[in-house]
């Protein structure tokens, strides 16, 4: 199967990244590196993945088919999101927007990762709810993007 990880190049991302080519898949792996680091997938050079230094906020082209994309690029850490809030939002919109085009074009399956905190804030009034004006609402809308694609 041929796998596209955005967000490839994260703690995250890189340790999925191992473990798919581990089963014998292929892996696109595609990353701005804004929080990202190189150091996380240079091991995996020379087996079946091929790295894309890209933002995915842009159009996403990726050659030949593809089989599954997995939309994981954000920044995750507290300290990231809260100092990066407007390239947080861009990539759960604009980046799930681009990945959700890349699925389409290739027939792909899409699967999206959120964060727990994101998903369900124990402060939270209406069930599926996230903050609008909180210091998450970069993550939040993430998950709000996607649900309503």
């Amino acid at each position: 199967m041929r796998i596209v990880i955005t967000g490839a190049a994260g703690f995250i991302g890189s340790h999925l990244t191992e473990s798919l080519l581990d089963q014998g898949h292929s892996v696109v792996g595609i990353d701005n590196l804004l929080t990202g680091d190189m150091a996380n997938v240079a091991h995996l050079i020379g087996r079946d993945f091929q790295f894309i230094k890209h933002d995915v906020t842009n159009y996403i082209h990726v050659e030949g088919p593809v089989d599954r994309v997995l939309h994981w690029a954000s920044p995750a850490s507290p300290i990231d999101y809260l100092e990066l809030p407007i390239p947080t939002l861009k990539v759960g919109a604009l980046g799930t927007h681009k990945a959700l085009g890349l699925a389409k074009a290739k027939g792909a399956r899409f699967i999206i990762a959120s964060t727990r905190r994101s998903c369900a804030s124990s402060t939270r009034t209406v069930p599926g709810c996230a903050s609008m004006t909180g210091a998450r609402f970069p993550t939040s809308s993430r998950r709000r993007c996607a649900a309503r694609t």
